[in-house]
């Protein structure tokens, strides 16, 4: 097993309730729906190189809801990744999250190990032969000394304490390792009226409830500490077709959601969503949605 030291893993807990998890309908109450209470995804603040590597109590719930709203990655993410791995016998994903990434690499991969800080991503984590998920912080992974060939974070490097998580990256990684930062920037939407709706929600309404580190997300991670030679990567894109349902199902994923609701302002996301389907009409008829998508990639050692 590499190493790698076991802890205990929960599976098939009870459903988290909240705005992210609920089935959004253009036909659905939203008084109804607003009754029901978001847990949120990451609640700590993303660390900014000093921080403590213990791991919040007050860490991200939400699983269950990432699991069925957040989007996949294109394919060509793992498919280039294990091309630039010296082998593809084993593979490191951090902050996994429900693994989203993971099983993509599971392709790829003889096996892939899969850490995340939060229980109920774990539990809420997409099965896999060749995937081990486990409970584990980015700043200390259980995995044995230059074992990896590659190492990855997905939509989560901006929440680690990254000189740490770099030198367990280090630590861990084979010979010509390899590490990549991946991450999707702010959404567009195909429709020009519900493209402006989302602009202003997203920057001016929910925009001060986003934690210090969004900005790395919005910069596509290029500002964010990188200190490794870095490799060129291709240019991708998420792209996707999604109903109210869906759409909105993923915005309710976010953590500025969550924070607005606890600070009194959960009219913003409860207004969004009646603007929402106003404005889509077609009976609910799926829009074109697409993120952008960069990889920032490097050699190891």
């Amino acid at each position: 097993m590499d190493g790698y030291a076991p802890g205990t893993v929960s599976r098939g807990g009870p459903a988290l309730q909240g705005y992210g998890g609920i089935l959004f309908s253009v036909r659905c109450s939203l008084s109804t729906l607003w009754d029901r209470r978001y847990a949120g995804d990451m609640t700590d603040s993303p660390a900014t190189g000093t921080g403590p590597v213990d791991v919040p109590s007050n860490w991200s719930t939400g699983g269950a809801e990432y699991a069925t709203y957040r989007p996949s990655y294109p394919r060509q993410v793992s498919s280039f990744l294990a091309d630039l791995a010296p082998s593809t016998a084993l593979a490191v994903d951090v902050g996994c999250g429900t693994g989203q990434l993971s099983t993509q690499l599971a392709d790829y991969f003889d096996r892939v190990l899969a850490f995340d800080p939060s229980e109920s991503q774990i539990a809420a984590a997409t099965p896999c032969p060749n995937v081990t998920y486990a409970v584990a912080p980015a700043e200390r992974l259980p995995v044995r000394d230059a074992t990896v060939d590659l190492v990855t974070a997905a939509q989560s490097a901006h929440w680690f304490n990254l000189p740490q998580f770099y030198s367990e990256a280090r630590r861990i990684a084979a010979p010509g390792g390899v590490i990549a930062l991946v991450t999707y920037g702010v959404l567009r939407i195909s429709d020009a009226d519900l493209q402006e709706l989302f602009g202003r929600f997203y920057y001016d309404g929910i925009g001060r409830f986003w934690d210090p580190g969004r900005h790395f997300v919005d910069e596509g991670y290029r500002t964010l500490d990188f200190p490794f030679e870095e490799l060129e990567a291709p240019e991708l894109s998420i792209d996707r077709d999604l109903d109210p349902e869906a759409f909105l199902g993923y915005i309710g994923t976010w953590s500025a959601v969550r924070r607005a609701e606890e600070a009194g302002r959960a009219d913003l996301f409860r207004d969004f969503c009646a603007d929402v389907v106003r404005i889509w009409g077609d009976n609910g008829r799926p829009r074109q949605v697409s993120w952008p998508v960069t990889v920032r990639v490097g050699r190891l050692n």
